[in-house]
């Protein structure tokens, strides 16, 4: 299948990242793993509220992106099994809450969803809503939400995954990612085939230390970065400094800063 061209957000390679004037640090795959430990087993912050708020996000820049209302627009939601795809339901959830007709798409069975994603999926069942575990999605939709593989995967997507990425590089829809384009090793930046093409990404937490490789760039369209939760004392223990990027609103755009030139200067560009 043919992959529609998305151009890439930034035409020279990105050094860092900011929000407005203040710097956003990256993290390595360890580190999230550490994130998401520490805020259920130290904080008591569990998974199912971190989904919500993930989901939750993503539902609201959907609708940014569709002009600021939902209602009748056709939207297509894939899911994965893991916690991406958990955020992804409850976007879809919100999104039907909101007047959007919503295709969500499942990559596998619903018996084989588990945890925190199979309690998302089931609220969907007991609210009576479809969702898809075979074939293709239709065409058509206004927007693709991509919430198939997050920070994870560490080979190439195959058999139905690989299918849906596919499918959606291959629409005119735009293509909007949770935490990141599926394809895509994020601790290294290393690019699999397929991979998504997406318009815009919304980063949960904090950007990825693998969003910085040139190659990774044109796959990941406009990035935004949402807040779910994370207390900064947590960044604090990795080491990372965190200021207060969501003092204004929860999810902020971010913008890059290109390395240093012959003359010293960077100039950040959105």
């Amino acid at each position: 299948m043919s992959i529609q061209p998305r151009p890439p957000i930034y035409p020279d390679p990105c050094a860092a990242f900011y929000a407005g004037a203040e710097p956003v640090p990256t993290v390595t795959t360890t580190q999230m793993v550490e994130v998401d430990r520490a805020m259920v087993e130290d904080y008591g912050i569990s998974l199912l509220q971190m989904m919500e708020n993930a989901g939750r996000a993503l539902a609201g820049q959907a609708r940014r992106q569709l002009g600021g209302s939902v209602v009748g627009q056709r939207i297509t939601v894939l899911c994965g099994a893991g916690n991406n795809g958990g955020g992804g339901l409850v976007a879809a959830r919100r999104l039907q809450d909101w007047g959007a007709q919503v295709d969500v798409t499942l990559v596998h069975h619903p018996d084989e969803y588990h945890g925190v994603p199979q309690h998302q999926l089931q609220i969907l069942q007991a609210l009576h809503r479809p969702v898809h575990s075979a074939g293709l999605p239709s065409p058509g939709a206004a927007l693709t939400i991509d919430a198939l593989i997050g920070y994870g995967l560490n080979s190439a997507p195959q058999g139905r995954a690989a299918d849906l990425i596919h499918w959606a590089n291959d629409q005119a829809a735009p293509i909007l990612a949770l935490d990141t384009p599926s394809g895509i090793e994020v601790g290294s930046g290393q690019v699999f085939q397929p991979a998504i093409h997406a318009a815009a990404t919304l980063i949960l937490a904090l950007p990825k230390q693998g969003f910085l490789h040139p190659e990774v760039q044109p796959l990941l369209g406009t990035l935004l970065v949402a807040d779910i939760g994370v207390p900064p004392e947590l960044y604090l223990r990795l080491g990372l400094e965190v200021s207060s990027i969501f003092a204004r609103q929860d999810t902020v755009a971010l913008s890059c800063q290109q390395d240093l030139g012959p003359s010293g200067e960077a100039s950040p560009t959105a």
